[in-house]
């Protein structure tokens, strides 16, 4: 008998694990702002050889989560004020178009999925899972969008999405974030476009402000 064969994992597969791997670590505060991407170091962490290690950073700083410093120092971005409004700029425009399509052309299956999500967003808040409410809130968001029925607005969304839940992350007033969530439903269950578009507005705007003081310890006055 031969010896069997080992099944070699394909170069992009290898890229995409190491690149949603370190943007996870990003998004959930392993890796902080300022901190260093060295590829030899990230090789021997994934054991892979450098290229993919090196496709998967090139990939991080045209999302928004890394720049090069120097030829030969990368580091994880440090957001400014400025980039956290950018930001929420286009998540206002784009989630609030969102929400009033999606309270126009919600099915019953669709509202049970969203509050589905909502009852295990509270498990998680009532246990303080920071990581778990993160990836349930990014999904309610991201079923509002499915639900508005635009592919091309999802397509929009998507280069941003990664930043966005790497912000709504620093965001940690989780019970807050719940009942703001239980409106947006509510809202969207109605049927009434403009109510959702009004509470949307509200939700991103007040999510804008509790990120500005988890970040920079300020308030924007708005």
């Amino acid at each position: 008998m031969g010896s069997p064969t080992t099944k070699i994992e394909p170069l992009g597969a290898v890229r995409e694990r190491v690149l949603a791997t370190l943007r996870q670590d990003i998004i959930a505060g392993r890796l902080g702002p300022g901190d260093r991407l060295v590829e030899r170091e990230l090789a021997e962490r994934f054991g892979v050889s450098r290229v993919p290690v090196r496709e998967a950073i090139r990939a991080l700083v045209a999302e928004g989560f890394v720049l090069f410093e120097s030829a030969r120092r990368t580091v994880v971005r440090r957001l400014t004020p400025t980039d956290v409004k950018e930001l929420f700029e286009l998540r206002e425009a784009l989630e609030v178009y969102a929400a009033g399509l999606a309270a126009a052309r919600a099915t019953p299956e669709a509202l049970a999925e969203l509050r589905e999500l909502l009852d295990r967003a509270a498990t998680a808040t009532e246990a303080g899972d920071a990581e778990t409410i993160t990836d349930i809130n990014t999904r309610f968001h991201d079923r509002i969008l499915a639900l508005a029925g635009n592919s091309l607005l999802i397509s929009v969304m998507e280069p941003v999405d990664g930043r966005l839940r790497w912000l709504t992350r620093r965001n940690e007033e989780w019970p807050q974030l719940l009942t703001e969530h239980r409106e947006l439903y509510d809202a969207i269950a109605s049927g009434d476009p403009e109510r959702a578009r009004a509470r949307a507005l509200g939700h991103v705007q007040a999510n804008y402000r509790s990120t500005v003081r988890h970040l920079f310890g300020e308030d924007t006055g708005g």
